[in-house]
């Protein structure tokens, strides 16, 4: 089929749990045409894998364009989980990569956070906290961009799915210890997601997904938190650490606050002492719910660039704008 339509645009949104791309009339994301990969890029010690990325993103651009009738892609904007400090593969071999195989006129190279961002609230100011296993607040006043935390569940990501599960699991292993602070009904729900307590340390330690095995206990703390004081303080602690680096990144003159990401699928348990938390430290700024997720956010992106109406900011880690347009 072919959609008339004066600009097509595609979005691009690479993270842990695969690849997923969207081509879209820039007038019309509601038609727009998606697939997905359920296998992640490769990500080393070196950085993103390029060749990897770019492996697996051409057939899925190309099968879109056949189903579209062959339009011409005004813009791209890829959005990657990493990009920030993993991404100086990407942004040296993409560009020409992309313009010589997919004929892009323009292109973004994007942080997930920005991505998150707009998709959320598309160009306006504000901040964005976008949560899921991990937890990253990203803000802008459209001079510049402000992040808080996001370093990961051993350094930081603090009130993220991964915190949540750790500390429920800390709570638990008090409690089979006869330490203050356990619970008991952590402790039971532990057992029965991962086995007797004494193995916990064993089927969490050497696994490569630690962070993904610990967000896994995140949804047993929420469950029981309406009648365990454990688990509910533990989320009211999870709900100050989002609400601090939202604070942290918020332009100083206000803005809107947007919460995007699985982990706030909890509901009442976590949005509720959060909303108070917001309240107490942002009185001024409005808490809205997201608009979309970051695949939409890279089509909000690439729209915008075919239209020369790039707002947001540009940054080398986090926005990078390699060439306004291929000569």
């Amino acid at each position: 089929m072919t959609l008339a339509a004066t600009e097509w645009v595609l979005g691009v949104d690479s993270g842990g749990s695969g690849l997923r791309v969207a081509l879209a009339p820039d007038d019309g994301f509601e038609r727009a045409l998606t697939t997905a990969s359920t296998i992640p890029v490769r990500t080393s010690a070196t950085g993103i894998d390029p060749a990897h990325m770019m492996e697996q993103l051409l057939p899925m651009a190309r099968e879109l364009l056949a189903k579209a009738g062959e339009p011409a892609v005004s813009a791209l904007a890829l959005g990657a989980a990493g990009m920030a400090t993993l991404g100086d593969g990407l942004r040296a071999e993409l560009p020409g990569a992309l313009a010589r195989e997919l004929g892009v006129g323009r292109l973004a190279l994007a942080a997930d956070g920005v991505t998150a961002y707009a998709g959320a609230l598309g160009q306006r100011p504000g901040a964005v906290v976008a949560a899921g296993t991990g937890m990253i607040a990203l803000g802008t006043d459209l001079a510049g961009w402000r992040r808080a935390d996001g370093w990961g569940h051993l350094l930081g990501d603090c009130g993220g799915g991964a915190w949540i599960g750790r500390a429920g699991l800390d709570a638990a292993m008090r409690a089979f210890d006869g330490r203050r602070g356990g619970s008991t009904t952590l402790l039971a729900l532990a057992e029965e997601r991962f086995g007797p307590a004494v193995e916990l340390p064993g089927h969490i330690y050497p696994r490569t997904d630690r962070p993904a095995a610990l967000a896994a206990f995140a949804p047993d703390v929420a469950r029981c938190s309406g009648d365990d004081p454990v688990a509910a303080g533990i989320l009211r602690a999870a709900a100050a650490h989002i609400a601090e680096a939202a604070a942290a990144v918020c332009p100083t003159d206000g803005g809107d606050v947007a919460l995007t990401g699985g982990l706030f699928k909890m509901g009442e348990p976590l949005l509720g002492p959060l909303r108070e938390e917001l309240a107490g430290l942002l009185p001024s700024a409005e808490a809205v719910p997201a608009t979309g997720d970051p695949l939409h956010g890279s089509l909000v992106i690439a729209a915008a660039l075919a239209a020369d109406g790039l707002r947001l900011p540009h940054d080398p880690r986090l926005l990078h704008v390699p060439f306004p347009r291929v000569p």
